[in-house]
């Protein structure tokens, strides 16, 4: 076998170095993709949400808009676990139903 000499230890570094590189890099571009994922699907709550809010307040459809408000109070305050997101909807879903847990926060939340 042939020593290895000064250049290969330098490339063989190189390479080392540069592959550690590209593994930074990787492990950005996929938190980046992470973030943008997140940023997307909180748009499309609040968009959603907007909707929703809207046809509330400005539907012409009063069976439409009945239906809505039904299907709201029937099942936000079960998928509504903490107490300060009920507050939030108290118009929806009636002031009797916040207010359930003792300490206020459950710690627990709609995603």
């Amino acid at each position: 076998m042939r020593p290895q000499s000064k250049g290969t230890i330098v490339a063989r570094k190189t390479i080392e170095q540069r592959l550690a590189e590209l593994d930074a890099q990787r492990s950005a571009l996929k938190a980046r993709l992470s973030k943008t994922e997140r940023n997307n699907d909180m748009r499309r709550k609040v968009l959603i949400g907007s909707l929703v809010l809207h046809h509330l307040e400005t539907a012409n459809d009063q069976e439409f808009k009945q239906q809505l408000d039904d299907w709201l109070r029937r099942e936000l305050p079960g998928f509504l676990t903490r107490d300060n997101d009920k507050a939030l909807f108290a118009d929806l879903i009636g002031q009797g139903l916040t207010g359930t847990a003792e300490n206020g926060d459950s710690g627990q939340g709609a995603p």
